[in-house]
């Protein structure tokens, strides 16, 4: 459909982001009878995957749980020739379900929303897009992703800089070679953490600027065979259903040893053993209730054995030191799994510098200048992740029935109710928002929750003869006010001393504040399943005031 034919377009609701949240709400919105249409930046499907391209980018997801419960037929026809997708297979997988789904008439590519407005008077959203389009919607849902707006730290003299920059979060298509050039990889994250040991096997040095260490778990990604992924793929609705009961949306249960009353040297044997399967992440990860969340001393074995692989694998003792993270829990930060990024340290081409020993000064044409040192550098990777949680929503001028933005709404910090919702935005949804548990556990799980729920709500309206679907600042309040004692009683409590983005305070000036509901998948679930059964308590529907 061309941008002429969509000017002044009249749907039932607009979603924005083809990723799995938008591909899923559209689905639903389809399956209650509502005609939907998706408006996405990219020019394909596959959200947060059709950006981060760069050297290394793998889901931290087991592939085959890493899927969509609502495509068996693709599911059982799929194959992951790996235990950690890669993006482009993730993207493959995707396309073949907008395909098969016969999504893509339905999604406007290559276009941005650049503001809505609500309609009183006519009850409804009015979106306006880059290509000067109007689309007058009666829901407006927000399937933008939690980690989709890029964050370049302001460095004086980037602009100068001669050489190539990229992002990790924005990598071109094209291939890019770094064979024999000089790169400064900026960022000791997820991405950060995925890019080094590939772009250091081709380049002639890298310079890794790190500000704060993080605890890096062994992937170990193997090939996986279709034998060994028949038994999951036959057990595909029980793990599903398994992982809406589960902490961390995946069907793995929580240990039942209690750490501490294991003896030493069988403890350091399970965890060994662990580290060399790949399957301490996940182990840490499962960590629940009087286990790693809650117990600092169940935690600090766990962080103290970690601490000591890392001095085991890297050569240089001042780099393994530089490379040991202190001052937190393991598992505040969402679980990084790389492969060979310690032993990466270990080649001679490949140098350490801490930023907050040696801040970044400036960029100059051709190189990073530090307050006590200067690196030449053709390339310079911004590993430097996210405006988390938040970023995604107040990037867009979604103005309120008093005319606020969203930016303006969460000025003294992010505010919704139930992660879905806020206060005098009436019939506009958010998808992995603050206040839900998103992007603490597997966010195909707790997207496709929260889309459930969403659908079950606007249903109802539809049934009930309402138009007007809204929460009020109360509802927000209390529920933002359990999501923060929720966090106060784990030990997400120190998750800003990790510089986490979970607290945007990754993100300078940002207001500082434990964002995603840390109750757990199956918690949230009996919190939406009470909700509903309640009427759809802290929710007012309205039945439309405009004259017959």
């Amino acid at each position: 459909m061309n941008s002429s034919t969509r000017h002044n377009e009249v749907l039932d609701a607009v979603i924005v982001g083809a990723g799995f949240a938008g591909l899923y709400q559209l689905h639903k919105l389809r399956k209650i009878g509502l005609r939907a249409r998706i408006v996405e930046k990219g020019s394909g499907v596959g959200g947060t995957w059709y950006w981060n391209r760069y050297p290394g980018a793998r889901c931290d997801i087991p592939s085959l749980f890493y899927t969509a419960s609502w495509t068996p037929k693709i599911n059982q026809e799929w194959s992951w020739p790996e235990r950690f997708g890669t993006h482009a297979a993730i993207r493959a997988y995707m396309e073949a379900i907008a395909q098969r789904e016969d999504m893509i008439k339905d999604i406007t590519f290559n276009t941005v929303l650049t503001g809505a407005t609500w309609d009183d008077d006519a009850e409804r959203w009015t979106s306006v897009t880059d290509a000067g389009e109007r689309i007058s919607s009666r829901y407006l849902i927000l399937a933008t992703g939690a980690l989709s707006e890029s964050r370049v730290p302001q460095i004086p003299g980037l602009a100068e800089f001669e050489g190539r920059w990229f992002h990790s979060g924005r990598w071109p298509h094209e291939e890019v070679s770094f064979d024999g050039r000089r790169v400064a990889l900026i960022g000791t994250g997820s991405t950060g953490v995925q890019i080094l040991p590939v772009v250091a096997a081709e380049a002639a040095n890298v310079t890794v600027l790190q500000r704060m260490p993080k605890f890096v778990l062994p992937a170990v990604n193997v090939a996986v065979s279709e034998e060994e992924a028949a038994p999951i793929k036959a057990a595909y609705p029980f793990l599903y259903a398994a992982a809406r009961r589960g902490d961390y949306g995946t069907p793995f249960p929580a240990p039942e040893d209690y750490l501490p009353d294991i003896p030493d040297a069988e403890r350091e044997a399970q965890l060994e053993a662990m580290w060399n399967e790949g399957t301490i992440g996940g182990y840490v990860t499962s960590l629940a209730d009087h286990l790693g969340l809650k117990d600092e001393a169940v935690n600090e074995l766990v962080a103290e054995f970690c601490r000591k692989k890392i001095r085991q694998i890297v050569d240089d003792p001042a780099a393994a030191e530089a490379l040991v993270p202190h001052g937190y829990p393991i598992g505040i930060n969402r679980i990084i799994l790389g492969t060979n990024y310690y032993e990466t340290f270990n080649r001679d081409n490949v140098r350490l510098h801490s930023v907050v020993e040696d801040p970044i000064v400036e960029i100059t044409a051709h190189s990073i200048k530090t307050a006590n040192d200067e690196f030449e550098v053709d390339d310079i990777i911004f590993a430097t992740g996210y405006d988390g949680l938040t970023g995604s929503f107040t990037g867009v001028d979604v103005r309120s029935r008093a005319g606020r933005s969203i930016q303006e709404h969460w000025a003294d910090g992010p505010k919704t109710y139930l992660g879905m919702q806020m206060s005098d935005f009436p019939n506009l949804f958010l998808i992995t928002a603050p206040g839900g548990p998103s992007v603490l556990a597997n966010v195909i799980t707790t997207t496709e929750q929260s889309i459930d729920f969403v659908t079950n709500l606007i249903e109802r309206a539809e049934q009930s003869g309402a138009t007007i679907i809204e929460t009020d600042a109360g509802a927000e309040e209390e529920w933002m006010d359990h999501v923060a004692d929720v966090a106060q009683q784990s030990l997400y409590r120190y998750a800003a001393n990790a510089n986490s983005w979970y607290t945007g305070s990754n993100v300078p000036g940002k207001k500082v504040v434990f964002m995603p509901y840390a109750g757990g998948v199956g918690s949230f679930e009996d919190v939406l399943g009470a909700v509903a059964a309640d009427g759809f308590r802290g929710f007012t529907l309205t039945a439309s005031q405009l004259a017959a």
